[in-house]
């Protein structure tokens, strides 16, 4: 039996997986309850500075291969969310607080805010497809903004800081190696990918409100894997690598581990194998070890690159 025990930007996790930020995450009960079914570290829904309703239902629909999302950062804003995970050290895993924001300052404060709540890590979301003003479309996903925005939360936050980048991106490496540069301690690869559209041909309408959302689930675990490695590649192993998208077996996690991943996100899993899917994929992965005879996760991280 090899261990499934892994280090990722300081934090100690008993197995890899990894709750990703938007899924189960909107109130303590949910990511408690994750916790409870096997998961490393739990990821809570993105937090903004205020309140925010997000984009009118519908917001989801589920096409082949997973879902097309356009949420809009629906959640209760930070002054709900610091009460509502003050608990938060009380659970047996590390927990990590998301927030995103239109500009660095922004990112800054409410990472400084948020890591007095007792969370293990601040994820920075700068790379949502799908709403003005924020990620993508608040011009985010450059080399450039992704410095200063890492560099602006170091200076306030005393915790690991975590940047979550875009499939989308063309020029994955430049913005990791900007990540690294500005202090970052890891970086999460990644959202969702699109934007995408989805038409109701009886109402010949879109049928996201937003008319275009961003494709999450088992159809962009290939281009996921594939970012993963450019990452690796790019920074030559220099800094730790969340591994998300469409991850639902351990054989999906081994993939994102030989292409440079420390550890894997988990998100539209939770949908195809209910809340087990954490604790089934790192049973998976140890079959996978005794067999292969391994010692340890860490010998699987980036072996694809030869």
């Amino acid at each position: 039996m090899g261990s499934l025990a892994v280090k990722l930007a300081g934090l100690k996790l008993d197995n890899p997986t990894i709750l990703a930020s938007g899924i189960m995450g909107s109130d303590f009960h949910s990511i408690k309850k994750i916790a409870e079914s096997g998961a490393g570290a739990v990821t809570i829904k993105s937090i903004t500075k205020e309140p925010r309703g997000g984009h009118d239902n519908p917001t989801m629909v589920e096409v082949e291969g997973g879902f097309l999302n356009a949420i809009g950062y629906s959640n209760m804003g930070l002054e709900n969310a610091k009460y509502e995970f003050q608990s938060v050290k009380d659970l047996q895993v590390p927990a990590i607080a998301s927030v995103v924001a239109e500009d660095s300052q922004g990112f800054a404060y409410l990472a400084k805010e948020m890591s007095s709540v007792g969370f293990s890590a601040v994820e920075a979301v700068l790379s949502c497809p799908h709403t003005p003003g924020l990620g993508l479309l608040a011009g985010h996903g450059t080399p450039e903004a992704t410095a200063e925005i890492v560099s602006e939360i170091k200076k306030e936050c005393p915790l690991p800081v975590i940047v979550k980048l875009s499939p989308n991106s063309l020029n994955l490496g430049d913005i990791a190696n900007a990540a690294l540069e500005g202090g970052a301690d890891a970086v999460n690869m990644g959202n969702s990918l699109g934007p995408g559209m989805v038409i109701d041909t009886v109402c010949a309408k879109p049928v996201l409100s937003y008319k275009v959302g961003g494709m999450s689930g088992k159809a962009i675990k290939a281009i996921a894997v594939r970012c993963v490695y450019d990452i690796f590649e790019a920074t030559q192993g220099k800094i730790p690598i969340i591994g998300t998208g469409g991850v639902v077996s351990g054989q999906d996690a081994i993939e994102m581990l030989m292409a440079g991943a420390s550890a894997v996100g988990v998100g539209t899993g939770v949908y195809y194998r209910g809340f087990e899917v954490f604790r089934k994929i790192s049973e998976e992965l140890d079959d996978y070890l005794t067999t292969q005879k391994l010692t340890s996760l860490s010998e699987l991280v980036g072996v694809a690159h030869g």
